[in-house]
């Protein structure tokens, strides 16, 4: 698994113009070399590949980081790669330019002397973006997770308690169960909350014929699940039925039409005209998916402006919404891995709207 992903990244060299990369972002660094710990630095020519890193992790990295020479640093990281690149002759050295602030460009170009530091994009995040079995296989387990915890909440809800308390339950749950974490700030947001497309948890107290909303995922295993849910207390009205309903149908669509070979403004335009063509285009403001794996947000993106091509092996979610200031909102979202033929579910919570009476 380490070789093939070292070789995908070295492949990429010469049509960069490069003699080596320097890989400091974390999940990209775990991801071609299975090292977790939280500092280090990966650098990789055609034919050497190193693990940076400090004496806290002297004991782990070999262990972990297979086939690679382990280094550990004294004074700084790049003082150590300045040496171990000039020693393999490397002239032209690339960067993780969205990963590095201006203020360690110009130390590191100090530390470096006549090497150039050439900057570079998506070099590994273009490799993240098809998932191997392995990684499948965890997906699927934190999907699962995911499942169980929505399960185990709808036992939970009920009017007079907050939505902190819905989250912390929540949360709880999924680290009982095996999650590091969760895979980003959990989202309950009810009553005219739930017209928050991003509205966390707040001290607000659920009460009764509103909308409650539930955006959630758990970071088991190194990779991350996204779900969302859309539920009602109470007795709904005809309107929280109508829009349920829209979102509903924008999304079935959307997962019965989505394939490779597809650009991601493609998919998104599935969904989005359905919502359209109900009058709520404009209550539907942001993208229908983005890809997630080892980040809740990945590559490819499935927007107005999403031009990659779908591949098989790409996960993605697919989350249409209608949100309503001053009456509340509908999220409807589920994870795919895109197939061969199609796409496959990760996710697999119910989606009919559920009451809680």
């Amino acid at each position: 698994m380490t070789n093939n992903r070292v070789d995908g990244v070295t492949k990429k060299l010469d049509g960069h113009g490069l003699d080596a990369i320097l890989i400091t972002n974390s999940f990209n660094r775990r991801y071609v070399s299975g090292f977790t710990g939280s500092a280090g630095a990966l650098l990789l020519t055609s034919s050497d590949q190193w693990l940076i890193t400090d004496f806290r992790y002297m004991s782990q990295a070999p262990q972990q980081a297979a086939g690679f020479t382990v280094v550990e640093h004294t004074a700084s990281i790049i003082a150590t790669v300045a040496e171990l690149a000039a020693s393999a002759g490397v002239q032209r050295l690339g960067f993780e330019q969205d990963h590095v602030v201006f203020s360690e460009y110009r130390a590191w170009q100090e530390a470096l002397g006549d090497i150039e530091l050439v900057p570079v994009s998506g070099v590994v995040e273009g490799l993240r973006m098809i998932k191997e079995e392995c990684e499948l296989a965890v997906m699927r387990d934190a999907a699962a997770l995911a499942d169980d915890t929505y399960r185990h909440i709808l036992g939970f809800i009920k009017p007079g308690i907050s939505e902190r308390e819905v989250a912390l339950e929540m949360e709880m749950y999924m680290r009982g169960k095996g999650a590091t974490s969760t895979s980003f700030e959990t989202i309950v947001a009810s009553g005219e909350r739930s017209a928050l497309p991003h509205g966390v948890a707040s001290d607000r107290i659920i009460g009764s014929n509103e909308f409650v909303k539930l955006d959630f995922g758990a970071y088991y295993g190194g990779y991350c699940s996204d779900l969302t849910r859309t539920i009602v207390v109470g007795s709904p009205t005809d309107r929280h039925r109508e829009i349920y309903a829209i979102v509903l149908e924008a999304q079935l669509a959307a997962l019965a039409a989505i394939a490779p070979g597809m650009t991601g403004r493609e998919a998104d335009a599935i969904a989005r005209d359905v919502i359209a063509k109900y009058g709520y285009g404009d209550c539907f403001g942001h993208g229908t998916g983005h890809g997630l794996g080892m980040e809740i947000h990945e590559a490819p993106r499935l927007s107005k402006t999403g031009d990659t091509i779908l591949e098989p092996g790409m996960t993605v979610t697919v989350e249409p919404g209608i949100y309503i200031p001053g009456f509340g909102g509908v999220r409807i979202e589920d994870d795919i891995v895109i197939t061969k033929s199609g796409n496959s579910l990760l996710t697999s919570s119910p989606k009919e709207l559920h009451i809680l009476g």
